[in-house]
């Protein structure tokens, strides 16, 4: 998919997808795609105070065969916005977890993140600050003793962020933020800002800014971008847009060097169950499943489901997911200790072992088993059982899985609304 590279190498490291909620124009896979067309070296996707649509980012990436950076853009409450990129598998734990920080303490859709939780979680980071767009002299002193202070509390790698406005300003306000960054021992970083990946997507743009403002395009005015130029650019442009401050294209192409963490790295990492003493929660489980059988028929296990059960067993053990199944196992029970209406279903329905465990109820002496639609060792992807409870009673039981795990490991899944 990568077209033919432009003479001048460049990275774009600042674009938001659709994912920087009434703000970008354009999916995850669009950008990457578009960057590869355009022959980038990489691009760095930092959507605002989230990483929702990195796992897409990533799959295309792959696919389209250019190298991706994956952050996220913080907003902080009492300082500038930045660009932060882990550069190993550690600074990506700390930064979901500061992410997580400021969305717990923040209404539906914030996220408030000081600049005290940003320094608590930087070892490993990349940032790069970016300026405000209007650069008078008390903005710009305000800004520089901010970037300054970053840069005496922040010992990991630190830029300053360049974009171009086409109003007029620009090669005066590119010299102020050179002189800016000299000063501060920031180095200088060409972007574009990205918001979308082609031109015509403005008008899309357009619409979304109008109902973020909570008016009609026609009245949006000013608060409308003022041009379409938010779009992926090659370097060849950049090149042009950016002549006398060569260094801060190339400079693209270190950060992009500077940041190792990939996706791939992320693994399926169940956490421990606790189990009886002097037992592994395979043991554990096999010991449940064929006490629950005994329990499921009372008059003799049909060898039908004693071979399904060998079968099920042995795989889930191959693959190292009877820990998960316990977890199931232990919310199913407390909310039958309770009397609370719950039924497992879809492909887990398929499981001798959910059976047994009392998580299903369809019976698999009566049906043809499709284990593999559930648990498939070519997949080799861990097991989804959706579980329902009652509505009244719901609450009971998230309380339990709060109280027996913790909050601090344990949460809710967001579901995303998409505009159609």
């Amino acid at each position: 998919m990568s077209g033919a590279p432009a003479s001048v190498a460049y990275a774009e490291l600042q674009a938001v997808s659709n994912f920087s909620f009434l703000r970008g124009a354009s999916h995850a896979e669009e950008l990457v795609e578009e960057a590869a067309r355009l022959g980038l070296s990489a691009i760095g996707i930092a959507d605002r105070n989230t990483l929702a649509g990195a796992v897409r980012a990533h799959m295309a990436a792959k696919r389209a065969g250019i190298r991706l950076l994956t952050g996220a853009r913080l907003d902080l409450a009492d300082g500038a916005s930045l660009l932060c990129y882990p550069r190993d598998r550690a600074a990506w734990g700390r930064l979901c977890r500061l992410l997580t920080l400021g969305q717990r303490r923040a209404g539906k859709g914030e996220c408030v993140l000081h600049r005290e939780d940003l320094l608590a979680h930087a070892e490993g980071q990349l940032l790069v600050a970016l300026p405000p767009e209007h650069l008078c002299e008390g903005a710009r002193e305000d800004f520089e003793a901010e970037l300054a202070g970053l840069r005496r509390a922040h010992d990991g790698p630190l830029y300053l962020a360049a974009h171009m406005l086409y109003r007029g300003g620009d090669r005066a306000r590119l010299t102020r933020l050179a002189a800016l960054a000299a000063r501060t021992g920031a180095p200088l970083l060409a972007t574009n800002d990205v918001h979308y990946h082609c031109p015509g997507r403005r008008p899309l743009q357009d619409v979304l800014t109008a109902i973020r403002e909570h008016v009609t395009v026609a009245e949006a005015g000013w608060r409308l971008a003022a041009n379409a130029e938010r779009h992926l650019k090659d370097g060849d442009e950049i090149a042009r847009l950016f002549r006398g401050h060569e260094e801060a294209v190339a400079r693209s192409l270190e950060v992009a060097s500077l940041c190792s963490f990939s996706l791939d790295e992320l693994a399926y990492e169940y956490p421990d169950e606790p189990v009886p003493a002097g037992s592994t929660p395979q043991q554990h489980l096999e010991a449940l499943a064929w006490k629950g059988a005994a329990w499921r028929y009372p008059d003799g296990i049909p060898e039908k489901v004693s071979a399904a059960l060998r079968h099920e067993l042995g795989l889930i053990g191959e693959l190292d997911y009877a820990p998960y199944f316990l977890t199931v196992h232990d919310i199913v029970r407390f909310a039958d200790s309770k009397d609370i209406l719950c039924q497992g279903r879809g492909s887990a329905a398929n499981s001798a072992v959910c059976y047994c465990l009392g998580i299903t109820a369809v019976d698999p002496a009566r049906i043809d088993l499709l284990f593999e639609r559930f648990v498939s060792r070519e997949r080799r992807e861990p097991p989804d059982i959706d579980v329902d409870f009652e509505h009244e009673r719901r609450e009971e039981v998230i309380q339990y899985i709060y109280g027996r795990y913790g909050r601090e490991r344990a949460g809710i899944a967001a579901t995303v609304i998409s505009y159609r």
